[in-house]
């Protein structure tokens, strides 16, 4: 069993919080995303925040220790959007494999300097390559009067895909974090260059978590599906972890939270956000709230990994840490199932 595999049976563990909020707090500039390389490019990428992993490493490395201050053992790499699909945005495709690498290798910094610091009995800490769903849709058309249109084929999300996940392998992550799923077929790509990316590299096979997004109270993905289908369309990735972030807040997020507890033959992970926004886009829910909220899914059982996503921070972090600190993880086993 890899280490974090062996430690999601001891306990629960953490993992961080929203990049973008702290990024956001910099209050960066187009001069501060571009540095000296990218001075003279030809479009704006202020707001490239992947981008940042080559021009400011230190912020975010500043970050990820942040977290680990907190008490996360799992920190995410910034690699929400480092994808070819996602990058043509700006024109940075080719730079897709070099963003994943400089990410991996900010994340792994951030652990290395953390532990020197902390010394030996510090709390162990894995990173994650963060996978996102790019800012395409496989099962539906972006044409309201073409439904059978699609603006991306499978090979193409596959093959952007499979071109991340080498660069964030290469980089040194622990484990691969197919995340914020709104489009179950997207999630199958990933999958699909997951295990041919495995196929090619036997030697670097490294554990899967998947986490999808519940998008409203119909409690459905986007692309229509219903918890217990999502569930059975990546079962097959042979995850550690199947979970839920973004989207809900704690609040809403835990009668499908509960669902999917009783449903999974794996660790169930939960990153909600910090409540839901206000009516100027902003997170109100404070630590503390966050916090009880969490506390009460893990006295039920419901949860072997927590932490948070839009809004959250490395305060939010360190209340769940702390309520959550010596209560047993849920159970798990191949013999999980959904009540009659």
């Amino acid at each position: 069993m890899h280490a974090i595999e062996q430690l999601l049976q001891k306990q629960i563990l953490i993992i961080d919080g929203a990049m973008g909020t702290m990024i956001q707090r910099y209050k960066l500039q187009e001069a501060d995303y571009r540095g000296e390389r990218f001075a003279t490019w030809h479009k704006d990428i202020k707001g490239n925040n992947d981008l940042l992993c080559i021009t400011r490493p230190d912020i975010i490395i500043t970050i990820h220790k942040q977290y680990l201050e907190a008490g996360a053992h799992i920190i995410e790499t910034n690699t929400f959007n480092a994808q070819k699909i996602s990058l043509a945005d700006y024109d940075m495709q080719d730079l897709a494999y070099e963003m994943n690498v400089a990410a991996a290798q900010c994340a792994r910094k951030a652990v290395e300097q953390f532990h020197a610091e902390k010394g030996p009995n510090v709390q162990p800490a894995f990173v994650a390559g963060a996978i996102g769903p790019t800012n395409r849709t496989l099962s539906l058309s972006p044409d309201v009067n073409n439904p059978g249109y699609r603006a991306v084929t499978f090979d193409e999300v596959a093959d952007a895909y499979y071109e991340q996940i080498q660069g964030l392998i290469d980089g040194g992550v622990d484990v691969l974090l197919i995340e914020t799923i709104f489009d179950t077929l997207n999630a199958k790509a990933a999958i699909y260059a997951v295990k041919k990316f495995f196929h090619t590299h036997p030697d670097k096979k490294c554990p899967v978590m998947i986490s999808g997004t519940i998008t409203d109270a119909s409690g459905r993905t986007l692309s229509g599906q219903t918890l217990e289908a999502f569930y059975y369309s990546v079962e097959h990735a042979d995850p550690i972890s199947v979970g839920f972030n973004c989207a809900l807040g704690a609040t809403q997020m835990r009668p499908h939270i509960e669902e999917l507890s009783n449903l999974a033959t794996c660790a169930v992970s939960a990153y909600p956000n910090a409540g839901l926004p206000n009516a100027f886009g902003e997170y109100d829910e404070l630590p503390e709230d966050t916090g009880h909220i969490i506390e009460g899914w893990a006295k039920e059982g419901l949860v072997n990994i927590v932490g948070g996503c839009c809004g959250t921070t490395p305060d939010h972090i360190a209340c769940i840490a702390k309520q959550v600190k010596g209560l047993a993880p849920r159970k798990f086993s191949q013999t999980n199932v959904l009540p009659a």
